[in-house]
């Protein structure tokens, strides 16, 4: 069943998820009526020699120069120039959440572009259409005007598409999804690109996707406390009401559903390490920064990102920075942050899952024959290697401003750098988590005690049921992945849990 967007109500994560496949985008009448009205204004506004930038004028640092007089021809004046993207080509579900959020900005109507922009990006995501997309180029100050541009371009059928994945000459890929070429005038192209819609749409999926993580690493810390036998204190209510913090509170009371009825072994250690013992509160932290996060990916979502802005009310043409990302900068820089520090946990939680020393006596490396096989050794050796380059990648990048433009950009956000880099973080963290939830089914294969607590056994079932024990060694990309999987999906009732053990 086809996913319905309309472009009246308010626009959620959720919608942009669903944009990777075909969504059905209504374009209702009182969208229509406003970005009609809109326009009609702006013919007026011309037809009285008034200026408006991107239409009478040059852009950026050219602006004290006039335009082409064609406004059709003013399309290409804006686009020409702007081909100049190097790099991969994005993701596709990013450009197409992308082209979501731009056309959620347009249907506000105070953009001034033409109805049948509206219309095209709306029939574009009914198919499998997708701009090819460079990923490097743009600084995220005056809009994310690169990668638009390129996504503008494909629509006109120039440069270069997927169709069904398949990379093809954009007017090839257009005419095959029975889309036609978009006829631009220049305010139409200038508010294709003229705003951070690329920046919030990556921005927003890293953080669906973060928070899923989150989740899971609350879930897979309740489980490997019980699979070890530690005791549950380090989630008593009054220590962490005491503590202060609501994350903390929040996520303590989270943790205690799923870990209501551990019982302790009494062999543990009196305090555990941190990665258990401060669980809560590390990710209690987490979630205050994911709240921040929350709140401007759902302003990014409801904002006009654009320059000029039209208020035909008021007679007014507004010339101003609407298209400067950097709450969405500074928001994903903070998310890579929390990226670094969740993946820091669930590592540091593998690692010592997968230590006999520390782990109540069970196999090292979690191996069915320690010797003859070796378990989740490689698997914990990756693991290492994805948190440094997490790590390593997680200097903020919204503080690194430089002047560009002939200085007409002189302080830029580099909100778009930020938020692809925590998009490809996410996709590791994931990973990470999905690493520590296989060394806990396999934990239970090798034995571990079996869960004390209902909702640990729960988590514990799924993970059986989709993962084999490792016994003989195989490889384990897959596993991890599927792992990740189950975290993903995991929602109560499971079916009740049946382990098993090495013969």
């Amino acid at each position: 069943m086809t996913t319905e967007v309309d472009l009246a109500a308010p626009l959620r994560i959720a919608d942009l998820s669903a944009a990777r496949d075909p969504v059905r985008v209504v374009v209702g009448a009182q969208v229509r009526d406003r970005v009609t009205r809109t326009r009609t204004f702006l013919s007026e506004v011309l037809g009285e020699d008034r200026a408006v930038y991107g239409s009478t004028t040059g852009f950026g640092a050219l602006v004290g120069y006039a335009g082409r007089a064609d406004l059709r021809d003013q399309a290409d004046n804006t686009l020409a120039h702007l081909g100049a993207g190097h790099g991969p080509d994005l993701a596709p579900e990013i450009v197409r959440a992308t082209v979501l959020v731009r056309a959620w900005s347009l249907a506000r109507g105070a953009s001034g572009v033409s109805p049948h922009v509206v219309d095209a990006l709306a029939a574009m995501l009914g198919t499998t259409f997708v701009p090819a997309v460079p990923r490097w180029g743009s600084v995220g100050a005056s809009g994310d005007l690169i990668p638009l541009g390129a996504a503008a371009q494909a629509l006109r059928g120039r440069g270069h598409a997927y169709l069904d994945g398949v990379r093809l000459p954009a007017a090839q890929a257009l005419e095959k999804a029975g889309l036609t070429p978009l006829p631009l005038d220049g305010r139409d192209a200038l508010a294709l690109v003229n705003g951070t819609s690329l920046t919030t749409a990556a921005t927003a999926l890293a953080l669906s996707a973060v928070r899923a993580a989150h989740r899971a690493a609350q879930a897979l810390t309740c489980l490997l406390a019980d699979l070890l036998g530690c005791d549950p204190q380090f989630l008593d209510a009054r220590l962490l009401r005491a503590y202060g913090h609501p994350g903390a509170i929040d996520v303590g009371a989270r943790m205690r559903q799923v870990g209501a009825g551990l019982v302790a072994s009494g062999e543990r250690p009196l305090q555990e390490p941190y990665s258990i013992r401060c669980a809560p509160q590390l990710l209690g932290a987490a979630e205050d920064a994911l709240r921040h996060v929350d709140g401007v990916v759902a302003a990014d979502l409801g904002s006009v990102s654009d320059n000029p802005l039209f208020f035909p009310d008021d007679d007014l043409v507004v010339h101003g920075g609407n298209f400067f990302g950097q709450p969405a900068a500074f928001a994903a820089d903070l998310l890579s942050m929390v990226v670094a520090q969740v993946g820091n946990l669930v590592e540091r939680q593998l690692d010592l899952l997968v230590d006999p020393h520390r782990n109540g006596g069970l196999p090292p490396m979690l191996a069915a024959g320690p010797g003859q096989q070796h378990g989740l050794q490689g698997v914990q050796l990756a693991s290492t290697a994805l948190i440094a380059e997490i790590r390593r990648d997680a200097t903020p990048a919204s503080m690194q401003s430089l002047p560009t433009n002939l200085h007409n950009q002189d302080v830029i956000p580099l909100g778009t750098q930020a938020a692809l880099r925590v998009f490809d973080q996410a996709g590791l963290l994931r990973l990470i988590v999905g690493s520590l939830a296989l060394g806990l089914r396999q934990a239970a294969y090798v034995g571990a005690r079996t869960p004390t607590a209902p909702g640990c056994a729960r988590v514990l079932a799924a993970l059986v049921a989709a993962i084999p024990p490792v016994d003989p060694d195989r490889p384990l990309d897959g596993d991890v992945r599927r792992a990740a999987d189950v975290m993903d999906a995991l929602e109560p009732p499971l079916t009740p849990l049946t382990l098993d053990g090495p013969s």
